[in-house]
């Protein structure tokens, strides 16, 4: 059949028009590609979820301000009509969505239209002499930044914490059972020191935690204070109420701390600690992906292969560490807006610019990349075997570490009274620096040096796969 003008729409280049189809169709991948994975934050840090919290806090100071008879002649409501109240939140679905949207469209204010929707639904609740009280008091603000605190505070404590606990715990227990699995050291890239996998693994996950626990202990702030923080409009209609008080146990009751000092938004002071907080526990595990991709590119760990997954379009042996590396780039950009939130939400011309409104609608797109990047994580910390051979063979074949030890146990005896130990670090370092130092070699060098029997002896039962202190000691610590 022919194409029409009234069937297609096409772009100035002549493609058709993808944004004509009607398909929903995502321009960004959280909404597209990525959707299932951060699915869980549209119920906390979606526009639909942000107006539904809207109409819950409004819905609850008029429930606030009649159990309390803070209005003269507006007592308080009976139970089944507080239940209905309620219910507007409750039963907010996508047509709720849709008439909030239509009344937008006309008022072009967002809160605004959240008033109006609630007044709709009061005389079906028998209460339309009541709506003078919806949104009684209040400045656009004294919703919003309570709605985006309830809404951040549910998007932490149900969805991201979880995650990001569990994938500590995972890494804490490929700690424990890694605890005594000797590896090469590589401070500066070069063979050190040796360790275990399980200790390497352990402080990964303390550093983790410690981050989550800063997260955890976040206060969430908010005010009720209308339009520059001074009550002006409250004691102007009801100068009888304490409304200071009626402020903060209303904003307690929501289940926030109450800021008493404020213009005419909430600074948002803590919003900035706390994505501070989470950019630095990104960081983090942006280390972790860097760390593990290098030590599978040198062996120290073998990926499974997936069934039926390729690793390459044109070399079928490939199996790449994809997730660690999409897990990079999304803590990338979830640190880009979380850095710029957090300078952004601290800073307000007098006593109120519209900056933070635009900046805060992309608290989720934040939340979302790095909620993406810790289930790539996870996911690719399961497709890991650890590859002890490969361990083993690099710590046989650089005895040279043990120079460290050998020193430190000239030093010991020369403080003990043992003569010929002078000079130990310059002697071990002729030895071996630069150079790749055997088995045989090392003992032999041991030998000649006149040591004490029982240090000799210690020395000589040393070996690079044992000489990892209490490496496997330390993870307890996790506990």
């Amino acid at each position: 059949m022919p194409e029409t003008a009234a069937a297609v729409t096409r772009t100035p280049s002549g493609r058709l028009a993808l944004a004509a189809s009607p398909e929903k169709i995502a321009l960004g991948p959280l909404d597209g590609r990525y959707q299932s994975a951060i699915a869980p934050l549209v119920d906390y840090l979606s526009e639909a979820a942000l107006n539904r919290d809207r109409v819950a806090v409004e819905v609850e100071w008029l429930i606030h301000l009649t159990s309390n008879s803070v209005l003269p002649g507006a007592g308080p409501l009976t139970a089944e009509q507080q239940d209905k109240l309620r219910g507007i939140v409750t039963e907010f679905d996508a047509a709720a969505v849709a008439e909030l949207a239509e009344i937008e469209a006309v008022t072009v204010h967002d809160v605004k239209a959240v008033e109006y929707y609630i007044s709709r639904r009061l005389p079906a609740i028998g209460i339309e002499n009541l709506t003078a009280m919806v949104h009684f008091g209040c400045t656009s603000e004294d919703i919003n930044n309570l709605s985006y605190a309830l809404g951040v505070k549910g998007a932490v404590e149900d969805v991201w914490l979880p995650a990001a606990r569990a994938l500590v715990q995972q890494i804490e227990a490929m700690a424990e059972e890694n605890r005594a699995v000797p590896m090469l050291s590589r401070t500066h890239g070069q063979p050190a020191t040796p360790t275990t996998l399980g200790k390497e693994l352990a402080v990964i996950a303390y550093r983790l935690s410690r981050q989550l626990d800063r997260v955890a202990k976040t206060e969430y702030l908010g005010k009720i204070n209308g339009a520059t923080g001074t009550y002006a409009a409250h004691v102007a209609s009801v100068p009888g109420a304490d409304w200071q008080s009626v402020s903060k146990s209303f904003v307690e009751g929501l289940g926030l701390t109450w800021n008493p000092l404020t213009t005419q938004i909430e600074s948002h002071d803590w919003q900035a600690e706390l994505y501070s907080d989470i950019a630095r526990f990104n960081r983090i595990l942006h280390n972790v992906c860097t760390d593990i991709w290098s030590y599978i590119s040198i062996g120290y760990f073998r990926q499974i292969p997936v069934a039926g997954a390729t690793g390459s379009s044109t070399m079928p042996h490939k199996v790449n560490p994809i997730r660690f590396e999409n897990a990079e780039a999304n803590l990338e950009i979830s640190n880009g807006l979380l850095d710029t939130l957090a300078a952004t939400l601290v800073t307000s011309r007098w006593q109120r610019d519209l900056t933070d409104s635009s900046s805060q609608r992309n608290i989720g797109v934040a939340f979302g990349h790095s909620l993406l990047a810790i289930s790539n994580v996870a996911k690719g910390l399961k497709a890991l075997d650890v590859a002890g051979d490969v361990l083993a063979g690099d710590l046989d074949t650089n005895w040279e570490v043990l120079g460290e030890a050998i020193q430190m146990v000239m030093r010991a005896e020369a403080i003990a009274g043992v003569a010929g130990m002078e000079n130990p670090y310059e002697r071990l370092k002729d030895l071996t620096r630069g150079h790749r130092v055997d088995a045989a070699r090392m003992q032999e060098f041991v030998s000649g040096l006149g040591l004490s029997a029982d240090a000799e002896a210690r020395l000589l039962a040393l070996t690079p796969g044992g000489y990892t202190g209490i490496a496997d000691e330390l993870v307890d610590h996790l506990k």
